[in-house]
């Protein structure tokens, strides 16, 4: 028994065998980094972004897809797979340009393109573009988005430079388009508390997110984070309040839900502090033997939707 939607499972019965996700670069930036919103970005951001795994962007994408294909294939038997544009922010380009990108990465076996972004730069000349290219050569499309919490607060001391609102906005958008959404959680951010694990989970339930990816916290070297790492002025949660928080989060989300991840992982070079120095698969081992414990599943406590209060005046006929 499975007690939450696994993004494996999900993609067989959606395609009928295993599909896996291909990273793909581009020359991209983020509008928090070159200095349209700010300069460093965000407090855990390090200087090549989110892709540990990717090839550079001097690549061109085909010999990107054909490079991935050529180590994952063996190993895995997969014959199938998702363009996944990773790295930084990938819609921060002009529309024709992004544009262009995609439709080099509609290839023979690709049957998805993934575009990770953040909430404050997307708009419909963007989303347009994906859905002609989603006619034109038949593969779908998931827009990824990071919020990492709905904490006001948290947002800004992580230096996001969009607030909850910006994010409302985009999943509004996305309502207009067959287009799939997901949402990445940093679930353990320090100024975080169970309170707002809950109110994140309502939030991306409510908005209608069909897959999330959960995270827990690094610390990058040469980051702001870093810095307040070794001045000791932030304090990590321990893993045990991470698998706690994971069930919580688990408990509140919508059922049909897809959890892309709940455990993350980073290069142990490239960090100061990762998963508490364990194996990601231990971590998501704990959080399985959790929910086992405490016999729950996701879903369980998602009865806030669809007018909670006024219930007791429905009638069956």
């Amino acid at each position: 028994m499975e007690r939450y939607n696994v993004y494996s499972s999900y993609l067989k019965a959606t395609y009928g065998e295993k599909v896996y996700k291909l990273p793909i670069s581009i020359p991209d930036t983020c509008p928090n980094r070159d200095g349209t919103l700010g300069v460093r970005g965000c407090v855990y951001c390090g200087s090549i972004g989110a892709g540990y795994e990717n090839l550079p962007a001097s690549v061109t994408i085909q010999e990107q897809i054909e490079q991935n294909i050529a180590h994952i294939q063996p190993k895995y038997k997969a014959k199938k797979f998702i363009a996944y544009f990773q790295n930084f922010t990938n819609t921060y380009l002009p529309p024709e340009t992004f544009r262009d990108y995609l439709i080099q990465a509609c290839q023979p076996d690709i049957v998805g393109i993934a575009v990770a972004t953040r909430p404050d730069c997307i708009n419909k000349v963007y989303l347009d573009h994906m859905a002609e290219i989603k006619e034109m050569y038949g593969v779908d499309i998931l827009v990824e988005f990071g919020l990492q919490t709905a904490n006001y607060k948290t947002l800004q001391k992580i230096n996001r430079g969009h607030t909850l609102a910006e994010y409302i906005d985009a999943m509004m958008m996305m309502r207009e388009y067959p287009f799939r959404t997901c949402t990445h959680v940093i679930l353990d951010l320090p100024w975080d508390t169970m309170g707002d694990v809950v109110e994140t989970a309502k939030i991306i339930s409510a908005l209608g997110s069909d897959e999330v990816k959960l995270h827990a916290l690094y610390v990058i070297k040469n980051t702001v984070l870093a810095d307040w790492y070794h001045q000791g002025n932030i304090m990590l949660v321990p893993v045990e309040e991470y698998v706690d928080r994971v069930v919580t989060f688990l408990e509140y989300s919508r059922p049909d839900i897809v959890f892309q991840r709940l455990i993350g992982r980073a290069p142990k070079e490239a960090t100061e502090f990762a998963n508490w120095g364990m194996g990601w698969w231990k971590i998501r081992d704990m959080i399985d033997a959790a929910l086992l414990r405490k016999d729950t599943w996701q879903g369980k406590k998602c009865d806030y939707l669809g007018g909670k209060a006024v219930r007791k005046f429905m009638t069956k006929d």
